[in-house]
């Protein structure tokens, strides 16, 4: 079974070694994904904007790979400060408002930067009829 990966341009991805994306069948794992755009923090101190930048993001790998924000069925969301929950909780929804994957938001200590408020990984399956 083949592997289609799709890189960002992220500064880690060499470093650390990993792809934003990864399709193996019809299953596509997309990396933590964070506000960042040319080694800068996008929406700085607004949760609402970069966890809309994330998602778009996201949604731009999963298209690259041939699949969309329908085929998510779990998001990951980690979090510097869940007091912003409704704001992340707002961008989400506004992505996967009719989709409804099974999501997971917590809060942990500190992202690789720190100005970043958020990072979200998703698994998708893409199943198409008549394939």
């Amino acid at each position: 079974m083949s592997r289609t990966r799709v890189f960002t341009g992220s500064p880690w991805e060499p470093l650390v070694g990993y792809c934003r994306a990864i399709r193996v069948g019809d299953r596509i794992e997309v990396a933590g994904t964070t506000a960042m755009q040319n080694g800068e923090v996008v929406g700085v101190g607004n949760a609402y904007e970069q966890a809309r930048f994330v998602l778009a993001t996201i949604e731009q790998a999963l298209q690259e790979l041939g699949a969309s924000l329908s085929d998510v069925i779990r998001t990951r969301m980690y979090v510097t400060d869940i007091s912003q929950w409704e704001a992340f909780g707002r961008a989400h929804g506004e992505f996967f408002g009719t989709v409804q994957p099974v999501a997971t938001m917590v809060e942990v200590k500190a992202l690789i930067d720190p100005l970043l408020m958020i990072e979200i990984e998703v698994e998708a399956v893409v199943v198409r009829v008549n394939e």
